[in-house]
């Protein structure tokens, strides 16, 4: 009896603390708005190798990856850039991005909050990163979330995290809140 009402209680209160999240996520955006793009700000990419497909329209960099753009830095064992092919040049760099994909142990971080899985896409123009793998982690601080597959509207910071499978064999989502993690 009394684990079942230790049980009711943690339920309790995990509800509540994500009822008050959401509730300070709509007063306060900045706090739930970790990942996230500037389109706006330069963006500085350093790889081992790169090779440039200019009437392709693609850029491929390979061997340790850096991607920063303004507080975000991303790193992956591959990255290809597919450009926009209305003008401009993939060569010089002066064509609009349109997306990117990554691969190969994908970490991004920005500002507080930490992502890594094995793949992703960056959609420019949407502005949507997604990230797939055998296992997803979003961190911030000490609260950790893991998937399979996390997908961020990088304009608002809203993120969408999913389990590996809805049969009965798949992984669910896990989520570990430390209270008083989020304190400023």
């Amino acid at each position: 009896m009394r684990t079942d009402s230790r049980m009711t209680a943690l339920a309790t209160t995990l509800l509540l603390g994500l009822t008050m999240n959401a509730a300070l996520a709509q007063q306060n955006n900045s706090r739930m708005t970790g990942l996230k793009l500037e389109g706006n700000e330069p963006i500085q990419i350093e790889s081992d190798n790169l090779e440039v497909r200019e009437n392709d329209g693609v850029a491929i960099f390979t061997g340790n990856v850096s991607v920063v753009q303004g507080p975000t830095l991303l790193r992956s064992g591959k990255m290809t850039v597919y450009y926009a092919t209305d003008g401009g040049s993939a060569t010089t760099g002066s064509a609009d991005i349109d997306r990117l994909e990554v691969e190969g142990k994908v970490y991004v971080r920005s500002n507080t909050q930490v992502a890594t899985g094995e793949r992703g896409s960056f959609d420019m123009k949407k502005e949507v990163l997604t990230l797939t793998g055998k296992e997803v982690v979003l961190s911030e601080g000490d609260n950790v979330v893991v998937g399979c597959k996390l997908t961020v509207q990088m304009a608002t910071g809203l993120a969408q995290l999913e389990g590996c499978g809805n049969t009965s064999g798949g992984t669910r989502v896990k989520m570990l809140l430390k209270p008083g993690s989020q304190a400023q």
